[in-house]
């Protein structure tokens, strides 16, 4: 193709490449074309062709040639070959095909491929190739043999297919790719093993991959199998110069080819770069390209291996824009879990002591999950007016600011209802009330007690909690609510009935509360678990409990640590009130 036919070729394809591109690669390949016909017209070349052309041998008669052998000339050839002698049948019929010889290098692939003693001796005289060979009778070699013989056209290369049967009574599979041509009288058999086209073909298929050959001397492009597939052009569509290639792409597909040959052109380098093409459907190209240049002169053509990864960038980019989208759902995750943890930090209770004067030694104990999510439990201890002490445990539903949210409202909630002095069955139904109105997601359990100093009465109500465990001369059990005393969780119905428990102290009795996240191991038993949480405080009991708050504080947090040796899928509280003499 002419430059002036491969401009042409960019102007009418209207692409967005843009026309300088191609205006720019043009003259690239134009001035390439200098250097090679410089090259090829220097003074010193053109005198060594014009003395290879008087050189020894330009008068050597044809008559003193020596009469070439057969033999000699099928072993210099470097495929297994087959001589074959087509002799026409006394009615005049098909002709009969002798095997005749075989060259060297069909022995070789017979010592290879096919196992000893498989193949019956090799004849003194030639035999009917059918009769030596009867399995090749149902390939396509006899119509290959009968066209060649009949129209002296080659045939092939084609796939032919056979088995044999091994003295070991396994069979052969025999498989290669056939060409049959006619020499003189004879027909000459060629192969080579294996169905190497059609593997090929089947990987540049496979594989979305193609190759071509720009020729800047002026001859058409060469290219493989399958190269307008790739390229997205009509089977009967003309081969694409440089110059349409760069026509074929985006307006910066015009650009990237014009640095791949400069690489190739001017450096003599190997280039590489991906090219997206409008053509058809769109798609994305990998484009290498190397120079094949003249012995120590220029780059005379360029090669160019393309593969079709449109599926490869697709899913590069998909996962590209899932990454991007996780960092940002990570960051507003984190973002949430700061603000949840400030809020949480900023409404948790603070012990100021005041408790003792009630007859009560408080600690507390707050262990977040192992992955940092923020969750609802909250706790309160307070003496009130009365010099009651409210005392109080719960878990709103979820993680993240909302269940801190929820927790801040029923935290302090109920430490403004406590103040009523009702009894704590009713300070709950209130407090279930407050939950029932934040919504059909807002839902807790919770512990809400009374302690009376002066009949040392704990009077406490379950809302769908885990029951304390009382602690007493060095024995645990847990607090079980009567029969139909246990409430719903706070949340579920607007008007849930709650009944409260009552249980005398004595001093030195340690109550524990706490959030089922201390206990809870999923996916074992939650009784069991419970069970567990009984059975460890009463060990770590036997060891004793320090005197003051100081000494509660320093057992709580021994159970915690008891209870938190395995990740944690949720956050763990523990509430510890001793009763003092």
């Amino acid at each position: 193709m002419s430059l002036q036919s491969e401009a042409g070729a960019g102007d009418d394809s209207g692409r967005a490449c843009a026309r300088e591109e191609l205006t720019a690669i043009a003259d690239l390949l134009t001035e390439q074309r200098r250097r090679i016909a410089g090259f090829a017209g220097s003074d010193d070349r053109a005198g060594s062709r014009t003395s290879a052309a008087a050189g020894p041998g330009a008068g050597f008669g044809a008559g003193s040639l020596p009469e070439p052998r057969w033999q000699e000339l099928m072993d210099a050839m470097p495929t297994a070959a087959l001589l074959v002698a087509p002799v026409r049948a006394a009615d005049g019929g098909e002709p009969d095909y002798y095997y005749v010889r075989h060259n060297t290098a069909a022995r070789q692939y017979a010592e290879t491929v096919i196992p000893p003693g498989t193949l019956p001796p090799r004849p003194a005289q030639p035999v009917p190739l059918f009769v030596r060979y009867p399995e090749m009778a149902g390939t396509p070699l006899p119509r290959m043999l009968g066209e060649a013989h009949s129209s002296g056209e080659s045939q092939g290369p084609q796939p032919v297919e056979f088995s044999l049967r091994a003295p070991s009574g396994d069979a052969v599979r025999i498989s290669a790719d056939v060409r049959v041509v006619r020499c003189g009288t004879y027909l000459m058999c060629t192969w080579e093993r294996g169905n190497r086209q059609a593997l090929a073909l089947a990987a540049q298929h496979l594989a979305r991959t193609c190759w071509m050959e720009w020729n800047l001397t002026g001859q058409s492009p060469r290219a493989s199998f399958g190269v307008r597939s790739v390229l997205g052009l009509a089977d009967d569509a003309s081969l694409p110069s440089l110059v349409d290639m760069a026509a074929m792409t985006d307006a910066a597909g015009g650009r990237l080819l014009h640095e791949v040959l400069s690489d190739v052109l001017l450096r003599g380098r190997t280039s590489e770069r991906d090219l997206n093409l409008v053509t058809g459907h769109n798609r994305v190209l990998r484009f290498l390209a190397e120079p094949i240049a003249l012995p120590d002169g220029p780059v005379w053509a360029v090669r160019g291996v393309m593969m079709d990864v449109t599926g490869d960038r697709l899913t590069r980019d998909r996962a590209d824009r899932a990454e991007q989208e996780a960092q940002r759902a990570q960051h507003r995750v984190q973002a949430l879990g700061e603000v949840a943890a400030t809020l949480r930090k900023a409404v948790s209770p603070r012990f100021a002591g005041e408790s003792a004067r009630s007859g009560l030694e408080t600690a507390a104990v707050y262990r977040p999950d192992s992955g940092a999510r923020v969750g609802g439990d909250w706790f309160k201890a307070r003496v009130l007016p009365s010099g009651r002490t409210l005392l109080a445990l719960g878990d709103a539903r979820g993680h993240g600011l909302g269940a801190v949210t929820l927790m801040a409202k029923l935290r302090y909630a109920l430490a403004g209802l406590a103040f009523t002095e009702r009894p704590v069955e009713k300070l709950t139904g209130w407090l279930n009330k407050v939950a029932y109105d934040d919504g059909p997601e807002s839902t807790a359990t919770a512990v809400v007690a009374r302690y009376h100093p002066d009949r040392r009465l704990l009077r406490w109500v379950s809302a769908g909690h885990l029951p304390p465990i009382l602690l007493r001369d060095g024995d645990a059990r847990l607090l079980a609510a009567p029969p139909r005393s246990a409430g719903l969780s706070l949340g579920v119905l607007p008007d849930a009935y709650y009944t409260a428990v009552e249980t005398v102290l004595c001093a030195g009795d340690v109550v524990l509360m706490y959030s089922d996240g201390l206990v809870e191991r999923r996916p074992s038993d939650i009784d069991a678990d419970t069970e567990l949480l009984r059975h460890r405080a009463e060990l770590l009991a036997r060891d004793g409990i320090g005197p003051g708050r100081a000494g509660l504080q320093e057992y709580a947090e021994r159970v915690v640590r008891a209870m938190t040796e395995l990740p944690q899928t949720d956050d763990a509280t523990l509430l510890a009130v001793r009763c003092t003499p």
